[in-house]
C-alpha cells in the first residue's frame, strides 16, 4: 500500500508534465507546417521558388 502512496502522485506529476509540454508546443507553434516537415522528410533537395 505504501507503494501506492508514492506512484499514484508521481504518475499524475509526469502525466501533468507530459500535458504542459504538449500544451507549451502547440502554443509556440510546433504543429504549424505539417506538410512542410512531411516534405523535408521525404525529399533530398528543398523546393525550388518560381520567383528565382
Amino acid at each position: 500500500m505504501t507503494a501506492l502512496a508514492w506512484l499514484i502522485p508521481a504518475a499524475l506529476v509526469l502525466g501533468g508534465l507530459g500535458l504542459a509540454a504538449f500544451l507549451w508546443a502547440l502554443r509556440s507553434g510546433q504543429f504549424e507546417d505539417l506538410d512542410g516537415a512531411a516534405y523535408r522528410a521525404l525529399e533530398d533537395e528543398p523546393p525550388h521558388d518560381e520567383d528565382e
